[in-house]
């Protein structure tokens, strides 16, 4: 709010009680394991209780949210709204500076190498992005904070603008003893802080959420992947739940991703610098968890074998025909890797999703309704099933000669 607030914008009280929402979501997300507190070791029956400036709004459209968070976590959400005390009745304070104005295009940034060329490609066009960014850990900051330096320097004359929310909570904040790591509620936060910087803009506006179509929809590779390992956090579902959402709290905000129908490797090759990118597309980040490298000593970095990573080293192939990023397992052909440990359990998970889908081809266009339904873009059901095969080809060509020994 203070960094939106020195930029002269100033959200409406309603986006700020989204954002609030989120910061609860988020807290109960991560502090409340599934392990201790789900009867099936996955699905919790969670409550939030939340004030908020409007209860009457927010109570017309519980049951829309409660849908799209039981959808995007697999929990059970029960949301209850009361009245902000009188001390915080109003929390969007007025403001003197000049308004920046609707000129800037919101977009999220990450630190990772989607929302880096998403932002790229605006600023190619000569469009200047407002990013937004969300951190708990210090490696996705310092990835954020190169990857807004390399923009300032290529398109310096844009005014691109960069406001971040450091949020996370200590490991007993709620009392349970426990945490969580699956994080499936992370991006109600992101969008939630997006829609807060859009719409203190003012006017219609517009969020880029550049994720690419494979991560998207993000198929399981497995029947097991069902559950903590196949998210949604930008499955096409989720995201038309949420901009249903907002035309139902009256913001002028709606999610878009301009990425949705084309694969990693593709937004790489189609980039609209290629020589920048080139440069620094290995100072991004799209490891699940670089702060593992600690535990064999070494320092955070991508490692190079969780989902994430495997994308990314396919993608890098497919768009650069080089990758120099530095992982944990440089190569993955130099000798055989262990598929009962984390350096081979996701590639052998890859392995079997390659051969069911050469074995049936036709099985593709079954495949992509697994994660969900697919039912506002009827019409684009073809290019669900073209991303799904050809990012999974992507990764095949990185995977040919890698060995993982079964379990």
């Amino acid at each position: 709010m203070d960094d939106l607030a020195d930029l002269g914008i100033v959200p409406s009280e309603t986006a700020i009680d989204l954002s609030l929402i989120s910061v609860a979501l988020t807290a109960a997300d991560t502090r409340i394991s599934r392990d201790a507190h789900a009867q099936d070791g996955w699905s919790r029956e969670l409550g939030l209780d939340v004030p908020v400036s409007d209860p009457v709004l927010w109570r017309r459209v519980e049951p829309l949210l409660a849908k799209m968070l039981n959808f995007l976590t697999g929990d059970r959400w029960t949301l209850q709204f009361r009245a902000r005390p009188s001390a915080y009745s109003k929390l969007s304070a007025p403001t003197s500076k000049l308004r920046l104005g609707s000129a800037l295009e919101v977009c999220l940034f990450s630190g990772g190498l989607d929302s880096f060329i998403g932002a790229i490609d605006l600023c190619s066009v000569g469009k200047a992005p407002l990013l937004i960014s969300h951190y708990w850990d210090g490696e996705t900051s310092k990835s954020q904070t190169h990857c807004r330096e390399a923009l300032e320097g290529q398109y310096s004359t844009l005014g691109i603008r960069h406001v971040r929310a450091r949020i996370g909570f200590g490991h007993d904040v709620l009392g349970t003893g426990s945490s969580e790591n699956t994080l499936r509620g992370r991006s109600f936060l992101f969008f939630s802080l997006a829609v807060l910087a859009a719409d203190a803009l003012g006017g219609d506006q517009i969020v880029h959420v550049p994720e690419n179509g494979l991560i998207s929809l993000n198929v399981p590779l497995d029947p097991l992947r069902l559950g903590a390992l196949s998210t949604r956090t930008t499955h096409p579902y989720y995201m038309a739940r949420f901009n249903e959402l907002l035309v139902a709290l009256g913001l002028k905000v709606k999610l878009v991703n301009p990425y949705a129908f084309k694969t990693k490797g593709e937004m790489i090759r189609e980039c609209r610098a290629q020589s920048f990118i080139a440069k620094e597309a290995a100072n991004t980040m799209s490891c699940s968890s670089p702060a593992k490298a600690r535990w064999q000593g070494e320092a955070p970095r991508h490692c190079g074998y969780c989902v994430p990573c495997l994308i990314r080293r396919a993608s890098m192939l497919a768009g650069l025909g080089n990758d120099s990023t530095d992982y944990s397992i440089p190569d993955l052909k130099a000798r055989d890797l262990d598929s009962s440990k984390a350096e081979g359990m996701h590639i052998r998970s890859f392995q079997r999703a390659i051969a069911r889908l050469r074995k049936r081809p036709a099985k593709a266009r079954l495949d992509i309704y697994l994660p969900g339904p697919l039912i506002d873009h009827p019409d684009r059901l073809a290019d669900y099933e073209k991303v799904y095969r050809t990012g999974i080809a992507e990764v095949e060509a990185l995977l040919c000669g890698v060995r993982a020994r079964p379990l």
